[in-house]
């Protein structure tokens, strides 16, 4: 009866790792289309598309390298732009920084608004919603406080807004980690495993679906014709939801051939939990198909358990080297050719770890509907947020 039982449980572990691999195929499939599309692109659109834009950031504390991050949209080389800041707390330690770069940039046109209303559970959101009326142009960018832009920032984003039939541009994004395990573990994650599900996503949907909070750059119109920003105050993946209601309207999301930095936390173990967890769960609520389906893409797991059911027989060592291989072979094409990200090569010896950390914290993320932020604790329930009483 044992015998039998590991059989099957053997046969599931090899189909598991069989589809791990058909994943790995499309996720490099994937990636050399993404980077094969963008050679020979031009920065900057025939006509010379280049409106107005207003960016708004909503912001909380004094993250790391967040002066940096805020700095790099001062220096934008575009004709007319203005930035406008939104706190929740007219003690946020951000509104000194914000002070910073006025002083650091006198010729740019920048605002710092105390938003006191508490509109929804999503204080990033609420924020934007007491920001726009404030906004002076109609093409708009919204991205998260800690993402860092090139100079040409603005001009890649904007130009192909040019194109009636775009509702949103968006942006894929690199993860520069602190020291710490957690923040490389997420980095890791991001330049070499979400990543790469967007762009199968992109191929497999024939077009993105959703968009990324590194970037959401949109017209003011198509958020006025969705109910504004009011209408997802409420919901945990507002980047999506945005874009999702955007797709809904007959426009598409525009994935950029740009790739911007975020600057991660020095997260402890326990954070890094949270904010997966976090995460997770949001992507949970928002495409609970393809959530589920995560479960045919952890190669390295399914052959560590190929292998301790075979009793560590050759074939086993076999398909687990073969996995690994694969499974490397895509982090490099994801990270060093579509990413250009010079920390995944000395990341990459994290890549098992990272993986079976991976498939643990998906099977938790089953375990409940809670989620923290930013110190608050929230139930989730279908993309909205409550929150939950101290």
């Amino acid at each position: 009866m044992i015998h039998y039982a590991a059989k099957i449980v053997e046969a599931i572990a090899v189909a598991g790792v069989t589809s791990a691999i058909g994943y790995y195929a499309l996720c490099l499939w994937s990636a050399t289309s993404f980077a094969r599309g963008r050679r020979g692109l031009p920065i900057n659109r025939p006509d010379g598309f280049a409106p107005p834009v207003s960016i708004l950031k909503p912001l909380k504390g004094g993250d790391v390298e967040l002066y940096d991050a805020l700095r790099s949209h001062c220096r934008q080389d575009y004709p007319e732009y203005e930035i406008i800041f939104g706190v929740s707390d007219a003690d946020d330690p951000a509104i000194a920084l914000v002070g910073r770069l006025r002083k650091e940039f006198p010729q740019s046109t920048i605002q710092c608004m105390v938003c006191d209303k508490k509109l929804g559970a999503n204080t990033k959101v609420s924020n934007l919603a007491q920001m726009l009326p404030a906004a002076s142009y109609d093409y708009l960018i919204v991205n998260d406080s800690d993402i860092c832009v090139p100079g040409d920032y603005l001009q890649r984003v904007i130009s192909p807004l040019s194109d009636a039939k775009l509702g949103m541009v968006t942006c894929l994004y690199r993860g520069i980690a602190a020291r710490t395990l957690g923040s490389r573990l997420e980095s890791l994650g991001i330049s070499t495993d979400f990543s790469a599900g967007v762009l199968v996503a992109r191929y497999l949907e024939q077009g993105l679906h959703f968009a990324l909070g590194s970037t959401l750059a949109f017209r003011r119109r198509d958020l006025q014709a969705i109910g504004g920003f009011e209408s997802f105050v409420d919901y945990l993946a507002d980047d999506y939801e945005l874009a999702r209601r955007i797709v809904e309207r007959g426009f598409e999301v525009h994935l950029s051939e740009l790739v911007v930095d975020t600057f991660l936390q020095p997260y402890s173990v326990r954070q890094f939990v949270d904010h997966q967890l976090r995460w997770l769960r949001g992507v949970r609520d928002c495409r609970p198909g393809g959530y589920a389906g995560l479960i045919f893409t952890f190669g390295i797991p399914w052959a560590l358990l190929a292998l301790a059911v075979s009793s560590a027989a050759l074939w086993g060592w076999e398909l687990l080297g073969a996995t690994v291989a694969l499974r490397l072979t895509v982090a490099l094409a994801m990270g060093a050719i579509v990413l250009r990200d010079p920390q995944v090569f000395r990341l990459l010896w994290l890549i098992p770890l990272r993986d079976v950390t991976a498939l643990l914290l998906w099977i938790a993320s089953f375990a409940g509907r809670t989620v923290s932020w930013r110190g608050d604790t929230f139930y989730l329930k279908d993309g909205k947020l409550a929150r939950i009483s101290p």
